[in-house]
């Protein structure tokens, strides 16, 4: 059962490099920067001379890996890797990623970063065409796109522009042939990708700026919307051609919650967007309190910001716990509430007697901020009022985030005053959609705020969900047929 409010989507991670070395340690330690956005499984895989060598297993990049494992993939100059959180497909090690696969014109290794809206229907014409699937990530479905133009095509990156005109919803890409990396992002942009350089000329593809920075490696700039890049010895070159261009639309919930403080998105600080949040949370939310609190880690910047907007001490009233799992994997109720005050836990002389202002990254279920509210007033907090630097969760999303019923979200079914006294809380207070527009410090019309609004940039799938690979073929008639 979900017990955490969002899950994370997935970190991609690539290397080229002008020499053999160690590419394998490269990739780890940029996985180790992109754990946040995927604690599910994680994979390497390590191209020297066209042979590939690969090492994926469900768990953190520091249990799936360890020295020996990373040494028993050798020596090369290019490499791929990803940190997983499905949002299409089950958990476990046949989804863990990178998809590697062996075909006519050589090895292909695909690591994604998104989810595809049409993945059910792509996945059923391959297999009627013969196609085996070996899992139930829509990110095989990618591979097997890109192989299937492949054999038509004179090179990879030929094969990706054509499989770009087919796949459709989010994917941010890192593609490894046998002589190039491949970075490739949807028209939409919906997915951040950035690449950057070391100091040796080595190439490093990631979706985060924070994980160039564990590397050495400068930033350059990000993958533009639609853009391939493929790198070569020969250097780098761009193509768009291929692509129809269409309204971009970044999840805006990548400041407000996926992506690291440290990270930096289409020039535009992710700590900055979240201080700006709560910033725009003391402008329409003014209450008198003695002190602003965030939830660790992602409400804190936005409670900073509220702090320097209001005049409001800011103050440090919640201590995580790093070595605490997340919540939503324990199997009971009793185990996981016991689990919420392991990782949480306040701080009395902060709070007792104390009017608090709480901001949180975000509430979906209530069921988190409702026990981290009843610990603050356990620690004496004489009033708790709760602000969400995320406005409020009204709509599926189909594009990465794993909201995929409107069942699940607690404002679908109840007022703003009925949430607060299910959570306890004294008062409650969601950023305001327009408000959510300005994060980057523009007018928000490069955003996608589905979640929140309702206006999808795509058409919304018929046939999508977490399991939706899972299902039998009988639940849907497109696909049933009479045995001869």
């Amino acid at each position: 059962m979900m017990e955490k409010k969002i899950h994370e989507e997935c970190g991609v991670f690539g290397v080229f490099s002008p020499r053999s070395c160690d590419v394998a340690s490269l990739v780890y330690y940029g996985l180790f920067a992109l754990q946040h956005r995927g604690q599910e499984s994680a994979g390497i895989v390590v191209n020297e001379d066209g042979v590939f060598s690969w090492h994926k297993d469900v768990g953190l990049v520091n249990a799936v890996f360890d020295q020996q494992k990373l040494e028993s993939l050798g020596m090369g100059s290019m490499a791929i890797g990803h940190v997983r959180y499905g949002t299409t497909g089950a958990g476990g090690r046949a989804n863990a990623q990178p998809i590697v696969i062996n075909h006519l014109k050589g090895g292909l290794a695909v690591a994604h970063n998104g989810n595809l809206t049409n993945s059910y229907d792509l996945r059923f014409a391959l297999e009627e065409q013969g196609s085996i699937f070996h899992s139930t990530s829509d990110t095989e479905v990618i591979a097997y796109v890109i192989t299937k133009e492949r054999l038509k095509t004179g090179s990879i990156e030929d094969a990706v522009s054509a499989a770009m005109n087919s796949i459709q919803g989010a994917y941010s890409l890192v593609i490894m042939s046998p002589s190039k990396i491949i970075a490739a992002r949807d028209p939409h942009g919906f997915r951040p990708l950035c690449y950057g350089m070391t100091e040796d000329g080595t190439y490093v593809v990631a979706s985060e700026s924070c994980a160039l920075d564990a590397v050495g490696a400068v930033k350059v700039r990000e993958i533009e919307p639609g853009e391939i890049l493929v790198f070569t010895k020969d250097g780098i070159v761009s193509r768009t051609e291929h692509c129809k261009k269409v309204r971009k639309s970044f999840c805006v919930f990548e400041y407000l919650y996926f992506s690291r403080p440290d990270s930096e998105i289409d020039g535009c600080s992710v700590h900055d967007a979240r201080r700006r949040a709560g910033s725009f949370l003391a402008e329409s939310f003014p209450i008198d309190a003695d002190i602003v609190m965030g939830v660790p880690d992602s409400g804190l910047d936005a409670a900073l910001g509220y702090s320097q907007r209001s005049g409001i001490p800011y103050g440090i009233g919640l201590i995580k716990s790093k070595y605490v799992g997340r919540t939503f994997i324990s199997p009971t109720q009793k185990t996981r509430e016991s689990l919420v005050r392991l990782k949480l836990n306040v701080i009395p002389s902060v709070v007792k007697g104390k009017k608090v202002i709480l901001v949180d990254d975000s509430i979906v279920r209530g069921t988190t901020i409702g026990r981290i509210v009843r610990i603050l007033r356990d620690g004496g907090a004489k009033e708790v009022h709760v602000l969400s630097s995320a406005p409020a969760f009204k709509n599926p999303c189909y594009y990465g985030v794993d909201i995929d019923s409107r069942e699940k979200l607690i404002a679908c079914k109840y007022s703003v005053d009925e949430i607060a006294r299910i959570i306890g809380a004294d008062s409650l207070g969601f950023l305001p959609v327009e408000q959510a527009k300005r994060l980057s410090g523009t007018d928000g019309a490069d955003f996608c705020l589905a979640c929140f609004d309702g206006a999808y940039p795509t058409e919304i799938p018929k046939n999508l969900g977490k399991s939706c690979f899972e299902r039998k073929i009988s639940e849907n008639p497109k696909f049933q047929k009479k045995d001869e």
